[in-house]
């Protein structure tokens, strides 16, 4: 187990900082992605994949294109967020995250 005090707890620190950072750009990537998928399903037609959704083909949501679209729908909140934190630092408050990339930047 490490202390605060050990040499190893800045660089677990830094992984730590790392994974975040990694998982915020998943989590942005993923929207467009599923949106994208969702736009080739319709354009490029009637696949195999479609012949594993058929047994929903008389529900509005069967098929590979609503669900492509569904699973972008719920992973905007990242989107969301970034639009939001933009808007509030427009002003006077900065978000947290512009904060401490500034701080990183300048130090």
């Amino acid at each position: 187990m490490t202390s605060p005090l050990s040499p190893t707890a800045p660089a677990r620190r830094d992984g730590m900082v790392a994974a975040r950072h990694l998982a915020r750009w998943l989590g942005l990537a993923a929207t467009p992605t599923f949106a994208v998928m969702a736009l080739l399903t319709a354009v490029l037609g009637d696949g195999a994949a479609n012949m594993l959704c058929g047994a929903g083909q008389g529900s509005l949501l069967g098929g590979m294109v609503p669900m492509y679209l569904l699973m972008s729908a719920f992973h905007s909140a990242a989107w969301l967020r970034l639009i939001s934190n933009r808007s509030t630092s427009a002003g006077v408050n900065a978000s947290s995250f512009e904060r401490r990339a500034r701080a990183r930047s300048s130090g």
